[in-house]
């Protein structure tokens, strides 16, 4: 990706809630941030086992600032996050980044949730917040790609409650939603980003196959939804934004010893949800 989005990428993010982007990163980048990914012993140690309704796990390391490696140098580019400038029509800050990592055959399912039914009980008033999910690994269906109902941004926020280690949207709505709304399977090829809005209904099925999916997660919010009160994602902070080329400048560097990571006790949304459950 060499060019900012047009108006009709924009205008399908939209209308869809979701936004394919093939070579967000190109295969350099790609190839630099798999290498920091499988030999960052920081990110990998700090990795919060997060279970589904069926016991299986996705180790998922998350952490609130940007820092000086690839994966900062990532979310605070220009071509992510100055993307999401566009898409959100606002400047924005970082909420979180993630590394979501579903190993062979253990990888754990995601229930179907929208980001903003449990981004809300921070103090978010609004829902103009978005992701972007770049693959490090090919996604597919057999190793537990995201899927997403298209259009389902539309509906607003769901109720959600607790399912095994995780917050979902309320079950007899969802079936509704996947009878009203098209199914759409994320397979997408190393590198690939979807940038998508936080009531967007998305999930994950487990990983049963011989193959690794991770994924690194940047999640933003915009200036002007400030949460109102102080939790364990930060309030606005203003983004550095940098070049593109940064991320190779910096090369595979991974996770510097000053990174602070999120701990599942201190997740006061997930928290808060099993509570009012």
């Amino acid at each position: 990706m060499t060019t900012p989005l047009t108006d009709e990428q924009i205008a399908q993010f939209n209308e869809d809630g979701y936004l394919f982007v093939e070579g967000l990163l190109d295969a350099e980048e790609t190839s630099l941030l798999q290498q920091a990914c499988r030999h960052d012993a920081a990110l990998q140690s700090h990795a919060m086992a997060v279970r589904d309704a069926e016991g299986r796990r996705t180790n998922l390391s998350l952490w609130n600032h940007p820092g000086e490696d690839i994966y900062g140098m990532i979310a605070r580019s220009e071509r992510v996050a100055g993307s999401m400038e566009r898409l959100l029509r606002d400047e924005v800050y970082h909420y979180h980044s993630k590394l979501s990592a579903k190993q062979p055959r253990v990888g754990g399912a995601w229930e179907w949730h929208q980001d903003y039914g449990y981004w809300y009980n921070n103090g978010c008033l609004f829902p103009t917040m978005a992701s972007c999910f770049i693959a490090v690994d090919e996604c597919t269906k057999e190793n537990g790609c995201m899927q997403v109902l298209r259009g389902s941004h539309k509906i607003g926020r769901i109720d959600h409650g607790f399912a095994g280690e995780q917050t979902g949207a309320d079950p007899a709505r969802i079936a509704e939603c996947i009878r009203v709304f098209d199914l759409v399977y994320c397979e997408m090829k190393p590198g690939t980003g979807l940038f998508f809005h936080s009531n967007l209904l998305h999930c994950s099925d487990a990983n049963l196959s011989e193959d690794p999916r991770w994924g690194l997660i940047c999640c933003y919010n915009t200036k002007s939804n400030n949460p109102y009160v102080k939790h364990h994602h930060p309030q606005y902070t203003p983004l550095h934004k940098v070049p593109n080329s940064a991320i190779k400048e910096i090369g595979a560097q991974p996770t510097q010893a000053a990174q602070k990571f999120l701990q599942q006790d201190e997740d006061d949304t997930t928290r808060r949800v099993e509570v009012d459950a």
